[in-house]
């Protein structure tokens, strides 16, 4: 499980005079889930296109399993599959159909072809579906059907590139089970995301990267404890409550900042537990009407947001408390692949 799959180093790309990737580094090892963040246009789907053979690097090498994306692309091809944005399936054939299609045309045995297609069907849930017309899928159905779809060749590799976009929560988790199970047997996976709180649940490893350049790797908890200090989060009962919060004298309320929907603030503490405490009985003596407070911890946005030179991050995720109470690869593309 510690051989390297994916191995990049000093990746270069440019467009005319913009430079898109100055000098990247990765390495993924086999059976990991490694997430690759950034803001839009930071290069994060131009390096998927580098690993897949469809773009050619101006500079560093990459290697899949062992082959070169640039002098080998076709053994690199037979390693991978690549998963969009949006699902590519044929909306006019049936869920089986479009298994047995791809079977065919990634030249599995005729003998093999239907058996592997049942087992594809039976894995992601979709036995009941398979003779149904994919147009009449729910979207949660397709994605599945797409992911089916890029394993029908039992690929080394699996990129995947915005996977859960347009999900609703209950399918994203469906999907995020899949993506693990696949790992666990030992199926590569490089994901990208807008999703901060995916990449979190889901990579053993990730990276940001920002200005064409890896900013900082490692785990989600190794990432988080790059962003300093733990934040205490008071939340009232009323507004003149939260007004004359502020002359409480506990270090750092003072200057909180204010949550005027829900009546709340947060700041900054070195010791939140003291800082809790002081609050509480402080705000009791002074007849101020506490409605909760909880330890905020760092979360991705914030490391996001921190590695990234303050850009918003791409989507909002879900906090991380403890409480005192740029354009995909396009479907031709990613059909080749599979």
């Amino acid at each position: 499980m510690n051989d390297p799959m994916i191995a990049v180093q000093g990746l270069r790309k440019s467009y005319g005079r913009t430079a898109v990737l100055r000098g990247v580094d990765l390495t993924v090892r086999r059976g990991e889930i490694f997430a690759l963040l950034g803001p839009n246009g930071a290069g994060k789907t131009t390096t998927v296109n580098i690993l897949t053979t469809l773009i050619h690097p101006d500079g560093g090498t990459a290697t899949i399993a062992g082959a070169d994306v640039v002098r080998q692309p076709a053994a690199v091809r037979r390693s991978i599959a690549l998963t969009g944005q949006y699902a590519s399936v044929d909306e006019f054939q049936t869920g089986e159909e479009n298994l047995v299609m791809m079977a065919d045309l990634a030249h599995l045995p005729k003998r093999t072809v239907r058996r592997r297609a049942h087992e594809l069907l039976e894995r992601f849930d979709l036995t009941g579906a398979a003779r149904r017309r994919v147009g009449t899928y729910s979207g949660g159905m397709r994605r599945r059907l797409d992911l089916a779809i890029s394993l029908v060749a039992d690929p080394q590799v699996l990129m995947l590139d915005e996977p859960t976009t347009g999900l609703d929560p209950a399918s994203r988790s469906q999907l995020w089970d899949v993506v693990r199970s696949l790992a666990a047997d030992g199926t590569t996976i490089l994901l990208t995301t807008q999703y901060l709180e995916e990449a979190d649940r889901l990579a053993d490893t990730i990276a940001v990267l920002a200005d064409g350049q890896i900013a900082a790797r490692g785990t989600a908890a190794e990432l988080k404890s790059l962003v300093a200090g733990d934040h205490v989060r008071v939340s009232f009962d009323d507004a003149a409550s939260v007004a004359a919060a502020r002359g409480l004298g506990v270090a750092g309320i003072e200057d909180a900042e204010l949550d005027e929907k829900a009546l709340a603030l947060t700041f900054p503490s070195a010791a939140p537990v003291r800082a809790i405490r002081d609050v509480l009985d402080r705000a009791e003596s002074r007849g101020l009407a506490v409605a909760g407070v909880s330890v905020v911890k760092p979360t991705l946005d914030d490391v996001f947001l921190a590695l990234t030179g303050g850009r918003p991050a791409p989507s909002t995720t879900s906090t991380d408390t403890t409480t005192a109470d740029t354009t995909t690869a396009d479907r031709s593309a990613e059909e080749a692949l599979r």
